[in-house]
């Protein structure tokens, strides 16, 4: 098991999390509904909402989305909070949301790493894209929960294996809410439950650009497992695969579990207690934003 020096952001996760939990469920959260323009002719500083205190806290926002969203809308947001947040036009933001079926292959990848040619992985249905995050080649699909931190490195981590750290350490302690024990690997990076061979649960993939972060987590919840066999997860070839409803034996709400893991990170990376927003992606666009619905518990 990999361990680093603890620093006091993580120390104040494990003390505060269970502390402000009760607290915590009783925050308003802002639900965001998509314009229908594409999310390529707009401009995405235009959530909307009045540019509310809600999405440019003083420490930042968290924004939920609660039906999958195309990879690339995903990456282009992305892209547009990085060059912000690098301008210190915004504070640090985290986006957890789904994505519809889609190989991304990392700057490790090799081809060795995809069963048959990569051509093959469209032919499931599934789109499939380079990225420049590290790593090699993994699978997203709904019923996974995908997290794209976009933060200052500085302010959390002294650097990018100590981040990887709390990344993991995020996906353990949500496992840990639902009675499953996460544990970690020398030299793989991510999260696995122990098993007669252990099987991974959660994934990390990062990358850091003028000293803000990029890309982020998965962590498998309630999917179909079957897309990872057409690939080596990671570029292991004998890494098997699991989600928490197969080790729960049961289903789950992942909704339940995107809010855990927001409760997380807000305590993880001190984000404001108003931060959360929940955004509805829709089919074109999670970009912009027009309705604004009030508290719900």
């Amino acid at each position: 098991m990999r361990q680093y020096p603890t620093y006091a952001n993580i120390c104040f996760a494990h003390r505060a999390f269970h502390q402000t939990r009760q607290i915590s469920q009783q925050l308003p959260v802002v639900i965001l509904r998509p314009l229908s323009r594409s999310p390529l002719g707009v401009q995405m500083t235009d959530w909307g909402v009045g540019r509310s205190s809600v999405l440019d806290s003083q420490h930042g926002a968290i924004h939920l989305f609660s039906e999958p969203v195309p990879y690339l809308h995903a990456w282009q947001l992305q892209l547009q909070l990085h060059h912000d947040r690098v301008l210190d036009r915004r504070h640090d933001t985290i986006l957890i949301l789904e994505h519809h079926p889609v190989y991304t292959l990392g700057r490790s990848t090799d081809l060795s790493h995809v069963h048959g040619e990569t051509a093959d992985l469209c032919r499931t249905g599934a789109e499939l894209h380079r990225v420049n995050r590290g790593g090699s080649v993994t699978y997203h699909g709904p019923g996974q929960i995908v997290a794209y931190p976009i933060l200052k490195l500085a302010g959390h981590a002294p650097g990018p294996r100590q981040l990887v750290w709390l990344l993991e350490e995020a996906m353990i302690q949500v496992l840990n809410r639902w009675n499953i024990a996460g544990l970690r690997i020398a030299k793989r990076p991510g999260v696995w439950v122990q098993a007669a061979i252990p099987e991974k649960i959660g994934f990390v993939g990062i990358r850091i650009d003028r000293g803000v972060t990029l890309h982020g987590l998965a962590l498998n919840v309630d999917l179909d497992l079957a897309p990872f066999q057409h690939i080596h997860p990671c570029g292991f070839a004998d890494c098997r695969v699991t989600s928490m409803a197969t080790v729960s034996a049961k289903p789950l709400s992942i909704e339940a579990v995107k809010a855990e893991l927001a409760q997380v990170f807000r305590i993880m990376f001190n984000l404001n207690q108003s931060a959360i927003a929940c955004g509805h992606s829709g089919t074109d666009s999670p970009l912009t934003t027009q309705e604004v619905c009030h508290a719900r518990t």
